[in-house]
């Protein structure tokens, strides 16, 4: 397996609170979610605790406009994406600073408004959400010299 790398990753988790949505200059659509994940184990002394861990979680383009539209604090979803750190100049005590965070590339609501009630979204990012009851809108037309995108157009 020489040459070859893997950066994925799935959570499925509650959302702390409501999506933060943003927009690049350009005025491509990023949503910042925080998602809480639970592990019950047993310490060494026999007894059950309880261990949350919370991940930072950004999504781009149709990815966002639906967790801007259809998430909400608690909620439970699926999340499959890549790590990615970034970093900056504090700006007050100018130190470097770091923050690793999933971008996500697939989203799948789990429950919602009724029993059974959720969507697939695998693939909105790309303008093609499948497998749900959600209201979609035709994709947007790609500009003919498409820049990609880079921490800079990150709006927090």
């Amino acid at each position: 397996m020489a040459g070859k790398s893997l950066n994925r990753v799935t959570l499925i988790g509650n959302l702390g609170k409501d999506p933060e949505i943003k927009y690049t200059p350009s005025g491509t659509p990023v949503a910042k979610l925080t998602l809480a994940t639970n592990e019950r184990f047993k310490d060494k002394a026999g007894e059950w605790q309880d261990r949350t861990e919370w991940h930072n979680v950004v999504l781009w383009q149709r990815l966002a406009e639906i967790a801007g539209e259809y998430l909400k604090k608690g909620g439970k979803v699926y999340i499959e994406g890549r790590l990615q750190t970034r970093s900056w100049d504090d700006k007050t005590s100018g130190q470097k600073k770091y923050m690793t965070e999933v971008v996500a590339n697939d989203l799948i609501l789990l429950g919602g408004r009724g029993e059974g009630a959720g969507g697939d979204f695998s693939g909105a990012s790309r303008g093609a959400a499948a497998g749900n009851n959600f209201e979609q809108r035709a994709p947007e037309p790609e500009p003919a010299a498409s820049t990609p995108i880079s921490d800079e157009d990150i709006p927090f």
